[in-house]
């Protein structure tokens, strides 16, 4: 077990801030904090937020987007590329809110609850419009390059 995990376990809650961009516009790296509650034996749903285990040691805050008969579908925020295959036992903790500017936020707050249903509604165009900016990227770098 890890730091993260004995104290999950001992304490039932953890709060700690995001590195990476993954989460966007959600959580920005470095400045807001998130709030995790220890798993327990109940599913968890399409839109929560869960901090998991990628083996070996890489602990990942992403959302739920797809729940299936035998684990999840997960995609972060602001990722194009959908993770397959987690499963309960590797979800650690379920985000129940997040600190902003010093001020807290719950995951049962209207403004989020719509964020999600965003999120999970407006997926297809988000990742297209976030590969489209990729795009765009490389190929300004390539000209900017060149010169």
């Amino acid at each position: 077990m890890s730091i993260i995990e004995d104290y999950l376990n001992e304490r039932g809650t953890l709060t700690y801030s995001n590195v990476g961009t993954s989460m966007m516009p959600l959580l920005r790296q470095g400045r807001d904090l998130f709030t995790v509650r220890k798993m327990g034996q109940e599913r968890c749903r399409a839109g929560d937020v869960v901090l998991y285990k990628r083996p070996p040691d890489k602990y990942i805050l992403h959302r739920i987007v797809e729940v299936r008969e035998d684990g999840y579908v997960i995609l972060g925020d602001n990722c194009v590329n959908r993770e397959y295959g987690i499963r309960d036992s590797d979800i650690l903790g379920v985000m129940t809110g997040y600190i902003r500017d010093g001020k807290e936020h719950s995951v049962t707050e209207q403004a989020y609850l719509d964020y999600t249903a965003r999120i999970l509604r407006g997926e297809k165009s988000r990742v297209a419009r976030i590969r489209l900016k990729q795009r765009i990227r490389r190929t300004l770098k390539r000209i900017v390059g060149r010169a």
